[in-house]
């Protein structure tokens, strides 16, 4: 549970490692090799042993690739990494950002011809399909060449599974396998990889994966209401009986074998598929469509949208507790990492918490810019008056997981940070204010968070919103909030609302709540609801120390009075005298 502060990887190892993967790309007989940050089940996170970006480049982000050519070599990163990558990648490997620039446009200008090889188990039929379209090079299929030369790879996880009982998940995995398996249409089964949707499916969670309690392994749904799971046996001890007579084990060995032995249509999701299951299917007519867990998993139920509901009050009143201490403190001798590990205290104060959900971002002034932060002993600041402390974190409680962001004032701070912080708390209000018809998805939401910022001629290189599951990953698809979101929103369905601004160099800003979709009221003369609009989930004060009033309409005013009142009134009961005394004056009216 605890977060280290150890750096996983520096820079100086990366010249030594990419000589290595040459000289293993030189005896395969390819001139290149494709490297993501994925694993054979294609989650967002990947267990230690499947860290093969990191351990050659040093880049511990949670997206990216490499491409290692003979002569040259790339990292490819998103917006939110474009600082990080400065500090953790060495010269040796160039620094490309991506998407605006494309594997396929870098590697058609850096290698006219050629072979390049990838590991089928970690590339997916989707991003295959993109790549052969676009480049007239050999792609071949071979062993993964990074294991071959990572001499101290750890071992597989071998993760305990346990039950998720029906009284947090809502509904028997019985009942939710023979609800999708209808759905299959003419496909006689489904395969599944993604870790988070066979633990929805089977209503289990495990430990292979840190801060998501997720089993690694692979299923097949039937169409005749069977699943079969390949998982290892020494994981499941403790939920056979739990999984049922619909539920065959097999050993996960067997899984390329199984699929070879398919009759009939296959289900795949080509988003998420590997390669190397639609080779085992080669032959059989492949059905191509969404992972049936991917939608059904980010529609909560009642169950379990009161489940979040709770853990967040929880979440809450530990956060309020830490807000109170950091106020009284801080400055101080305070550095990041005291920060992260008082909150975690606090968390785990509360006798519910199982993890956190992801590692706590504590970036103190310039290191708040780097969106993904993650501190270390080596790169552990002071925190220092007159500079911004953005704060980014969560826990994963049996009935919810949470994700907040908070931006605090260490002592006055400059006016622009304030003007800037106001302008992205506005982008956060015009979200969860929102009413918007049904069938909107997140590229059609987005620009409500950004607007404020536009007007001064600023935005910010991440998205404005992720999913977020049930005592699951804290990342989960299919929707959000952002310019490439094209999944319409349903109720129940769990989001992140975190607009943000970064200044390189000096701070970084991001406010976060989660909020949960639902039907929206019906308005005067309309007899049935006809929009939607989002419940927020997130209980947890504002710094109003760097709220310009003037910058706020009165809607947005009202809209903050209102929510901290709610916010004293629901976690105040919670908290002692101390803490209870900071939430009164953190919550007073603007």
């Amino acid at each position: 549970m605890f977060q280290s502060f150890e750096t996983t990887a520096s820079p100086e190892q990366g010249p030594e490692r990419l000589a290595a993967l040459r000289v293993a790309m030189q005896a395969a007989g390819v001139d290149g090799f494709l490297v993501p940050r994925a694993d054979a089940h294609q989650g967002e996170y990947v267990a230690p042993r499947d860290e093969r970006l990191s351990w050659l480049t040093g880049f511990t982000g949670s997206a990216g690739w490499c491409v290692a050519l003979r002569a040259r070599a790339a990292v490819f990163v998103d917006g939110r990494y474009r600082v990080q990558v400065k500090t953790q990648v060495a010269e040796c490997f160039e620094k490309v950002d991506w998407p605006e620039t494309s594997l396929a446009d870098w590697i058609g200008a850096a290698l006219p011809a050629g072979t390049m090889g990838f590991d089928p188990w970690l590339m997916t039929v989707e991003q295959l399909r993109g790549l052969d379209s676009k480049l007239p090079h050999d792609l071949r299929p071979c062993d993964n060449l990074i294991d071959a030369i990572w001499e101290d790879q750890p071992a597989a996880p071998m993760g305990a599974v346990f039950a998720q009982p029906i009284a947090l998940s809502g509904e028997a995995h019985e009942d939710k396998i023979a609800r999708l398996a209808a759905g299959l249409g003419e496909a006689r089964a489904a395969v599944i990889t993604l870790p988070d949707s066979i633990a929805w499916l089977l209503n289990i969670r495990g430990s292979d994966v840190a801060r998501n309690p997720v089993p690694q392994g692979f299923a097949l749904l039937h169409g005749d209401a069977r699943v079969t799971l390949f998982m290892a046996a020494s994981k499941l001890t403790d939920v056979r009986e739990h999984l049922g007579e619909r539920v065959t084990v097999a050993d996960p060995s067997g899984f390329e074998a199984a699929l070879r032995a398919l009759e009939g249509p296959v289900r795949i999701d080509p988003a998420s598929c590997p390669v190397a299951v639609a080779a085992a299917l080669e032959g059989r007519t492949m059905i191509e469509a969404d992972d049936p867990c991917i939608l059904p998993k980010a529609c909560k139920n009642s169950v379990e949208l009161e489940g979040s509901r709770a853990a967040h009050l929880r979440d809450a009143a530990a956060m309020v507790r830490f807000l109170a201490w950091l106020d009284a403190e801080a400055p101080g001798d305070l550095t990041e990492i005291s920060v992260v590990q008082r909150l975690e205290a606090e968390r785990r104060g509360t006798n519910a918490l199982r993890d956190i959900s992801f590692e706590t971002i504590s970036g103190a002034g310039p290191n708040g810019a780097i969106v993904h932060y993650r501190v270390t002993k080596d790169t552990d600041r002071p925190l220092r008056a007159g500079e911004l402390l953005l704060v980014d974190s969560g826990g994963q409680y049996v009935d919810g997981t949470t994700d907040i962001t908070r931006t605090v004032a260490i002592g006055p701070v400059g006016e622009e940070e304030a003007l800037i912080f106001t302008r992205v708390l506005k982008g956060m209000i015009a979200i969860s204010r929102l009413r918007f018809p049904k069938g909107m998805a997140g590229r059609d939401i987005d620009p409500f968070a950004r607007a404020a910022l536009w007007e001064a001629g600023l935005d910010y290189g991440h998205g404005t919103g992720h999913g977020v599951g049930s005592y699951l990953s804290v990342h989960e698809g299919p929707a959000r909030i952002s310019r490439t979101g094209t999944v319409a929103f349903e109720p129940g369905m769990i989001l992140s609302n975190e607009p943000g601004f970064y200044r390189e160099g000096a701070y970084g800003i991001r406010i976060e709540n989660l909020i949960a979709v639902q039907q929206a009221p019906a308005l005067p003369g309309q007899s049935v609801p006809q929009m939607l609009c989002f419940e927020t989930l997130t209980w947890v004060p504002i710094d109003r120390r760097l709220i310009v009033p003037a910058l706020l309409t009165q809607a947005e005013r009202d809209w903050l009075n209102a929510y901290h009142a709610e916010v004293l009134r629901r976690v105040g009961p919670l908290v002692d005298d101390v803490a209870g005394g900071w939430l009164s004056e953190a919550c007073r009216g603007i």
